[in-house]
């Protein structure tokens, strides 16, 4: 695919709710089916982008009539995820009980990404969640 029609950067903002979290998951595997080795991507990305969109939904301390944004970019081979929100916690990552309901987010995160981190956003309101992505070797047919 010609340099000019590969898909490059992709935001939007959603309504800061659970049920946003399917719609943000939609645009990812939309922003992935026009990368040609989009689908290497997908499973991982998909998870982790539904722990920090729901992350951010649940624990910002901004108010609700707030958006949230989500970016994805492929660079170099690496896909990268961001969530950005208005509210001034930092993620942390903690240790879940086997009896725990929750909190395993990102320790997920953790685990799956890359690298992932917390920067502030540009106008000192908010931050953004970020996670770079390997993409999954496909098993060839013939090992399959």
């Amino acid at each position: 695919m010609p340099a000019s029609r590969r898909p490059r950067a992709f935001a939007a903002r959603l309504d800061s709710r659970v049920e946003s979290t399917p719609l943000a998951r939609y645009l990812l595997r939309a922003y992935l089916a026009g990368l040609p080795s989009g689908d290497r991507y997908r499973d991982v990305a998909e998870l982790l982008l539904g722990e920090l969109f729901a992350n951010a939904v649940q624990h910002s301390d901004a108010p609700t009539d707030r958006l949230i944004e989500v970016r994805f970019a492929l660079v170099n081979s690496l896909l990268r995820l961001e969530v950005h929100d208005a509210g001034a916690g930092r993620p942390t990552l903690r240790s879940a009980s086997p009896s725990d309901e929750r909190g395993r987010g990102l320790f997920l995160v953790n685990e799956l990404a890359e690298r992932w981190g917390c920067c502030p956003r540009a106008g000192g309101i908010g931050k953004f969640v970020w996670a770079l992505i390997t993409p999954t070797t496909i098993p060839s047919p013939a090992l399959i």
